[in-house]
């Protein structure tokens, strides 16, 4: 079997020699998760040892066969000290420095984040806690390339982040996940800050739980994101059935495991305005799906009013009534402001129907680009960002849209991404 994976482990390998570096992201089933019975779903892996050090010991085979230069592991079961132990040993040995970080409220399983030393320093770890209904997390590593990897710069640094979106077990839940991107990239944008970091690269890694097709997906491509695999394979955002990496608890297959990278010659939207279209987004797909005309929307949104406007009060009760308001899960009241900011051009307090067709009804999200506007050119000043060489997934099959029976590691794939560092031009946010 390993004879199947040679291609990204050797390649993974011999690049690596050629001063490029690799990532590799996995969602590793909790055994807390995997069932080992179809008829009886409470028997659990972790109820026999014999099965859940097996199959980690396997997984662990290939992650040290690939030896990526870092590994982002999800569903890692730190409630187990066994298996935590056998993680830091074996990765430890082979010269990873380890960090793990648990879902809140105790949940069992969390995020692994291993960088190789002899590619990485590692400056400061950070901990993310949504603190949310998902009990979800993220990890923040600022690390430094080491020579020969920093070529092009003696202090050459990137920003790595791990995470584990939820599930969207319903309806509701679909904001949460958007909420958990937006918190994601707050946080990043406010430690830059805090260090007073020059632009540099950052790597989001980890199971999204979410398609091509969703918010979330959009919401990043928005801030200049581009998804690793993607771009290797150069497969546009409207080609969304290329490629899986999940079958889920209810037999369905998709893509779902990302990893994303922001170069620093990347123009990117103020987040603030990319947050609200990504929500307006969302509010229009509701809003189209139950087959209403432009009219019949901007009419919806009125509510009573017998004006030709739309009120703040409106708009509220519009929010709750398409269920993105009015529960635990729902959005904040100074999200909502946020959102109606965004919407009421002029700033007389009321939403015209002008104003409705261009922040909300006909908003088009804005997608980057790699053709030549997208990107940073002229005389900038220049930093070293990363060009995407190779991306694989393993089990091979799962890159035609097909999930093989035989494969037992996971119900996830492994998506390993070899990057190579080049000189770019800095960019700058835009509004």
């Amino acid at each position: 079997m390993k004879g199947r994976i040679s291609k990204i482990g050797s390649y993974a390998i011999s690049s690596s020699t050629r001063d490029c570096i690799s990532c590799t992201t996995f969602n590793i089933l909790a055994p807390i998760y995997k069932r080992l019975s179809r008829n009886d779903q409470s028997i659990r892996e972790s109820d026999n040892r014999a099965y859940w050090m097996g199959r980690n010991h396997r997984i662990l085979d290939w992650l040290l066969y690939e030896r990526s230069s870092i590994i982002c592991l999800q569903e890692f079961w730190v409630g187990n000290e066994e298996l935590v132990r056998l993680y830091e040993k074996r990765l430890g040995d082979a010269g990873y420095l380890c960090y793990k970080l648990g879902r809140t409220n105790n949940r069992g399983d969390g995020l692994l984040t291993a960088v190789h030393k002899d590619y990485f320093r590692v400056v400061r770890s950070r901990d993310l806690l949504f603190n949310d209904c998902g009990d979800r997390v993220a990890q923040l590593l600022h690390v430094e390339l080491v020579p020969p990897y920093s070529q092009y710069d003696a202090h050459q640094q990137v920003l790595i982040v791990n995470t584990h979106l939820l599930f969207p077990h319903d309806s509701t839940l679909s904001i949460v996940r958007l909420q958990q991107v937006y918190k994601i990239l707050q946080y990043v944008e406010s430690y830059q800050k805090e260090v007073n970091l020059s632009p540099m690269p950052i790597i989001l890694c980890g199971d999204w739980n979410g398609s091509k097709r969703g918010h979330v997906y959009k919401f990043l491509r928005s801030q200049g994101f581009v998804s690793s695999y993607d771009s290797a394979h150069r497969y546009t955002d409207s080609e969304s059935q290329k490629w899986i990496s999940h079958r889920n608890h209810r037999g369905n297959i998709c893509a779902v495991d990302f990893i994303w990278l922001l170069n620093p010659n990347r123009y990117r939207k103020l987040l603030k305005t990319s947050w609200s279209e990504a929500v307006f987004g969302m509010f229009r797909y509701l809003l189209r799906r139950a087959s209403l005309t432009s009219e019949d929307a901007f009419a919806f949104l009125k509510t009573d009013n017998d004006g030709d406007y739309i009120t703040f009060l409106g708009f509220c009760e519009t929010l709750r009534q398409l269920n993105l308001t009015g529960h635990c899960n729902g959005l904040t009241k100074k999200e909502i402001k946020d959102l109606w900011i965004q919407a009421d051009i002029d700033g007389n307090g009321l939403l015209d129907y002008k104003e409705f067709q261009q922040r909300i009804w006909n908003q088009t999200w804005s997608e980057q680009r790699d053709a030549e506007d997208g990107e940073a050119k002229g005389n900038q000043e220049q930093t070293v960002g990363f060009s995407v060489k190779n991306a694989v997934l393993f089990p091979p099959e799962v890159e035609k849209g097909v999930w093989p029976e035989n494969y037992s590691l996971s119900d996830h794939a492994r998506l390993t991404v070899v990057f190579s560092p080049i000189r770019m031009p800095c960019s700058q946010l835009v509004s």
